[in-house]
């Protein structure tokens, strides 16, 4: 079951909603039956259209052409991959593209053994793993709908056909987007998809929008466009709308350098990073209305959506049961802000880094059709598409192997094994940290935990200052085997602004540990060790505990 959307579209007496019912996983099948085949060429045409429902009854999105800037507004469609389209004429004899012929493609099959479901372990693999295999031919051959003599060449910059349909479903059977006319378009990872949506939207001397404590990499991108990051306040639930509300409302250019006011929010919704803070259901209602109120647009990036976590009880409490069926799955989820997006102000960034592999570097963004095609039209000139290599072992592993139903057990899965993970970094810090100066709340969603430190019960508080502490702290961790995130590295105005605001009065101290790599036992050890550090730097006396 699709989620709710948080504010219902206004509907004129005349006006009948007649919105077509969400798409299930058991429902697939016959959207595929009655769906645009798949062109099994080189450069094949693709588009989420293609896979999609109609939407009858859905609003159409609102367009965005006051806030895309003239660089995006300028981009032309590439000549060259326009030309694909001529490709899948019979017996055309293609002398026009640079393509290579796939028989100097040093490769002729390509096997992976991958997780039966529900048989996730790597001991369950080695020994009732399947083996997906994608030969050069297979198309031709009839074997399957990709294969390496089309994957390994150029492709189109939506992704393939094979991959970009998985996703398209998968986005409608989750998020069920309450608008017609929205698309998907696969990316190289959403650090990329956020580099291009900057570049579409902002221009030097501006700002955006994030939490006060947000993804580094996020403001290191900003920065080097001339693009400003103002950090909102934030709670044990994020970003807090209240805040940003103030912030617009009292905006005034002259105390920001002449920036205009904002209108583009960069926010992690779940699991944030660094925080951990997940956004309730209610808090992205109120989010969003903001957002309506002053036209703001919204890049959600979301890439521990699945990773949501129940209530953390302790240590001796019972394992948590497996939801009893996938909609019960879906269904528990708090809902994407994608899935309450009436007027198409959300660009959603997909990936599948932290929930199959970094490495693969492929993501898929969600939006309107307007922004979906000018974020393609970037995306032809610069990283032209997402490694044809990886798109077809994704297309192995989840469309022939798992297909949909494998792919929400395994995401099932990873959340019971996350949570694990997030229990035992919780009761070690139980054990070990001294409650006088630490203190933090267990994550509900993703791979961090957030520590808030004391810092003025330090014995020179007065003398050294936040920062100075900060690095004490950090280094005595280094100095017992145990690496750890300064606080400061996430402020939403990078360097110079943890220098500033650290010295303001209500300025707090804090450090990010991941429960996501580490064994369990050694994240206990980590904790362990960073305890034994904090003490030594505030001067308390060991607890004893072993």
């Amino acid at each position: 079951m699709a989620p709710p959307s948080a504010i219902e579209p206004s509907m004129s007496d005349t006006h009948v909603a007649t919105l077509t019912g969400p798409l299930t996983v058991n429902g697939v099948p016959a959207r595929r039956a009655k769906s645009v085949k798949i062109a099994g060429g080189i450069a094949a045409h693709a588009s989420s259209e293609m896979f999609k429902s109609p939407g009858h009854g859905k609003p159409k999105a609102k367009r965005w052409d006051h806030r895309l800037n003239e660089e995006s507004k300028s981009r032309k469609g590439s000549t060259l991959k326009g030309a694909a389209k001529y490709l899948k004429q019979p017996d055309l004899i293609s002398l026009g593209g640079g393509l290579p012929s796939s028989e100097y493609f040093p490769f002729e099959q390509l096997q992976i053994k991958v997780p039966t479901p529900p048989h996730f372990s790597e001991e369950e693999t080695k020994t009732t793993g399947m083996t997906a295999t994608a030969g050069k031919h297979d198309i031709e051959e009839g074997k399957s709908l990709f294969d390496i003599h089309v994957a390994f060449n150029y492709g189109q910059s939506t992704g393939s056909a094979q991959l970009l349909r998985f996703v398209t479903e998968h986005t409608e059977i989750v998020h069920n987007p309450p608008y017609q006319d929205w698309q998907c378009t696969l990316t190289v990872g959403s650090t990329s998809a956020l580099d291009m949506a900057l570049r579409m939207f902002t221009t030097r001397g501006t700002c955006i929008l994030t939490e006060e404590y947000t993804f580094a990499t996020a403001v290191e991108t900003a920065a080097p466009m001339g693009v400003h990051a103002v950090g909102i306040k934030m709670d044990e639930q994020g970003l807090l709308p209240s805040h940003m509300n103030d912030v617009l409302n009292d905006w005034d250019p002259a105390e920001h350098n002449g920036a205009p006011k904002p209108w583009l929010l960069y926010t992690v919704p779940s699991g944030q990073n660094p925080t951990g803070a997940t956004q309730s259901l209610r808090r992205r209602k109120e989010l969003y209305r903001c957002a309506q109120k002053h036209d703001v647009y919204i890049l959600e990036d979301e890439p521990y959506f699945f990773l949501q976590m129940d209530p953390y009880t302790g240590p001796n409490a019972p394992d948590v049961s497996p939801p009893a069926s996938h909609e019960e799955f879906i269904k528990a989820l708090v809902p994407s802000l994608l899935s309450m997006d009436v007027d198409a102000r959300v660009m959603r960034m997909d990936s599948f880094s932290k929930v199959l592999a970094p490495g693969s570097r492929v993501g898929w963004i969600t939006a309107s059709e307007q922004i979906v095609e000018r974020f393609v039209r970037h995306h032809e000139v610069s990283t032209q598409n997402p490694s044809g290599i990886s798109q077809l072992v994704l297309f192995k592993l989840l469309d022939e192997s798992w297909g949909h139903a494998g792919y929400l057990d395994w995401l099932m899965a990873l959340r019971l094994a996350y949570t694990k993970r997030r229990d035992v970094i919780c009761y070690a810090c139980e054990r070990y940290l001294p409650k006088e100066v630490a203190s933090w709340n267990a994550p509900a969603a993703g791979m961090f935990h957030w520590i808030k430190i004391n810092w003025r019960l330090h014995p020179s508080a007065s003398e050294k200052g936040l920062l100075a502490i900060e690095d004490e702290i950090f280094h005595a961790g280094i100095d017992r085997g145990v690496l750890s995130s300064k606080g400061s590295w996430f402020r939403a105005g990078g360097t110079a602004a943890a220098q500033t605001e650290s010295a303001e009065p209500d300025a707090e101290l804090f450090f990010r540990f991941t429960f996501a790599a580490a064994p369990p036992e050694k994240i206990t050890e980590a904790i362990r060790r960073f305890g034994e550090g904090l003490r030594a730097v505030f001067g308390l006396e060991s607890n004893g505990v072993k």
